[in-house]
């Protein structure tokens, strides 16, 4: 459909959004002409999910109305929604773990379809749009970057005349995101609007036609990105401004809090990643961040450290300089340790638990005061869920909602705050700010930092390298499995990163970091 066709493919006129006493959308009218990229902005909480939810037709307005293509709709169901043009890509994965890529996509096809056939244009368009995936590689093998790839593409495989896509780069590496902006701006070109929802300032202007601000749920306002600033756009969304990250790097003199030594951990599955002779220290004082390409290792070199997954040998990871390689999750916790995974939903927290409840989860074989007498204090439990949600802004409906019910930057937030509220010896964290505004994204790096100069040591997994030249005093890059030097952040730049990325230290190739 030519944009010319019309003058809006989607209008929603003063809808209001009401859960309990909260107004997530209040009186929200905004309109997106067709092959328009029209970014949403807002802090976490701000209402941009529940717009969005609502015209995919997974929840119902309060009151107001929406129009597609000039006329009164009632979307009553994704399943309606996608019967009109209208294509989700969503921040929380929606996804069959022990089912195939195929598979996955094959649930949201409509009518009757040949699975080989399929599989063979998921491998075409996928490729084509530089996101690579194998269609029979089962879900539960993949990586959070790999699953988010499945989302994209089963979207894509439906040609929608609408695309909204919640915070679609926050696991891509910024060469698989390049590819993803052509794509959008070919569908664009083709008369495809696209509503996008991001935390990247940088990225939505440039990819963007026009923006809507929602602060509290309301609208506030309606520019042109062209002649904004990320700093101004920033300033919109928080309503004044934002915190700056002060991390002045360290030295690595302090005392040894983490060793891996040789650390190896043979692959759990077909499509699953080795660990090949890993060595890093992390010292008291500092932040060292593992950079990658999604997919090489990463998700693996966490559960190898946290534990999930155990070593062959107690001496390939010291905690303190105690041997820790064949202890589990809870043992390591008693040690000091604290672990953020990067699957907010699902692995950091339960989604049908109360926030209290998963404090419990990850604090009760190592908080005395949560636990006493082999019983359950549930009051140090919702005290701790308070300060949490207190210190680090978690913004919900009612005072200890279930995980699900948080959108995802406040469950990020709150997530992280649990783990930093214990004040540990050693923090790991994997993916720190994923799906966060600039905001509390800012809240959670300075909090890292401080907590590692305050003499914790602190390992950082990121694919985001804003964050990780922000935060980190060293720097190491993983790919396939094997783990670079880790080299002060001051001598690296994206380019040396970049082919680090590309395997430049592979099997111990490259003794220096490359020369640019």
């Amino acid at each position: 459909m030519q944009a010319d066709a019309m003058e809006f493919l989607l209008e929603a006129l003063h809808v209001t959004k009401v859960f309990g006493t909260l107004k997530a959308n209040d009186d929200v009218t905004l309109k997106v002409k067709p092959g328009e990229i029209h970014a949403f902005l807002g802090e976490n909480g701000a209402g941009k999910s529940t717009l969005v939810k609502m015209i995919y037709g997974a929840l119902q307005p309060t009151s107001g109305e929406f129009r597609w293509m000039g006329k009164p709709v009632s979307i009553q169901s994704p399943a309606a929604a996608r019967k009109l043009g209208i294509g989700m890509v969503f921040q929380h994965f929606s996804l069959f773990e022990t089912l195939t890529v195929a598979e996955n996509i094959a649930l949201a096809m409509p009518g009757a379809f040949d699975m080989r056939k399929l599989s063979e244009r998921i491998t075409r368009v996928s490729r084509d749009y530089g996101l690579p995936l194998e269609p029979s590689a089962v879900v539960a093998d993949l990586s959070v970057g790999e699953r988010q790839r499945i989302e994209i593409v089963r979207c894509l495989l439906q040609e929608p005349k609408l695309l909204i896509m919640d915070e679609p780069t926050a696991v891509l590496t910024p060469q698989e995101a390049d590819q993803l902006f052509l794509t959008l701006q070919r569908l664009a070109s083709e008369g495809c609007a696209v509503i996008y929802i991001s935390h990247r300032l940088e990225e939505v202007k440039r990819l963007c036609h026009n923006v809507t601000i929602l602060r509290h749920g309301k609208v506030v306002a309606n520019v042109d990105p062209m002649q904004e600033t990320a700093a101004s756009l920033a300033r919109l969304m928080v309503g004044g401004d934002i915190h700056v990250v002060r991390a002045e790097r360290r030295g690595n003199d302090g005392a040894v809090r983490l060793r891996l030594d040789h650390l190896r951990l043979p692959a759990d599955g077909p499509f699953a990643v080795a660990l090949k002779d890993i060595s890093l220290e992390v010292r008291t004082g500092e932040v060292v961040a593992i950079a990658g390409v999604a997919g090489n290792g990463q998700s693996e070199l966490f559960d190898a450290v946290s534990g999930e997954r155990r070593l062959a040998s107690a001496a390939m990871l010291a905690i303190d300089g105690r041997p820790a390689g064949h202890l589990g999750v809870n043992a390591r916790r008693r040690l000091g340790a604290a672990f953020v995974p990067e699957e907010r939903l699902g692995h950091g927290a339960v989604p049908g638990f109360t926030l209290s409840r998963n404090v419990v989860l990850t604090r009760h074989a190592s908080d005395r005061a949560l636990v006493q007498s082999g019983m359950v204090r549930s009051d140090v439990a919702a005290d701790v869920s308070a300060r949490v949600g207190k210190e680090f802004d978690v913004r919900k409906g009612k005072p200890d909602p279930e995980a699900r019910a948080l959108s995802g930057g406040n469950l990020q937030k709150f997530v992280i705050g649990r783990e930093l509220d214990r004040r540990p010896g050693l923090l790991v964290v994997n993916q720190p700010t994923w799906g966060v505004d600039a905001g509390a994204s800012a809240t959670i790096r300075q909090a890292i930092v401080d907590l590692a100069r305050q003499g914790s040591a602190v390992l950082v997994i990121s694919q985001d390298l804003d964050e990780i030249f922000e935060i980190a005093d060293r720097i190491a890059v993983i790919s396939r499995g094997e783990l670079s030097e880790a080299y002060p952040a001051a001598e690296l730049d994206a380019e040396k990163i970049g082919l680090l990325m590309a395997g430049a230290h592979e099997l111990k190739e490259s003794a220096h970091a490359p020369r640019a």
